[in-house]
């Protein structure tokens, strides 16, 4: 496998690990910052009307902003995950690392 392709499968499985993370936060914050550009009440206890566009979407935001919940697994699952995958990584590089010194022949 080439090292261009290698490169972007790191970065993929990366990029994905905190795609996991953090998405509870987004829908949060994407939900929070649509309710107070239109002026409506965002909370967690109940839906609240708001009406953007024309349309009520309180339901919507309301669901977006429990989603926050998940965060209890996410963040943790997520930083986790990074560290394996961080670690998996180091124990790799090392491994490489130690057989390329191997390899050299020695001088004298």
């Amino acid at each position: 496998m080439s090292s261009r392709i290698r490169n972007a499968l790191l970065i993929l499985v990366i990029l994905l690990i905190l795609a996991w993370t953090v998405w509870p936060v987004v829908l949060v914050a994407v939900a929070g910052n649509i309710a107070s550009a239109n002026g409506c009440q965002l909370d967690e206890g109940s839906v609240h009307p708001c009406i953007v566009n024309g349309l009520d979407m309180g339901e919507q935001l309301y669901g977006m902003g429990v989603m926050g919940w998940f965060m209890l697994v996410t963040i943790p699952t997520g930083l986790l995950a990074l560290a394996i995958y961080g670690a998996i990584l180091l124990g790799v590089w090392l491994v490489r690392r130690a057989r390329r010194h191997s390899t050299r022949p020695m001088s004298t």
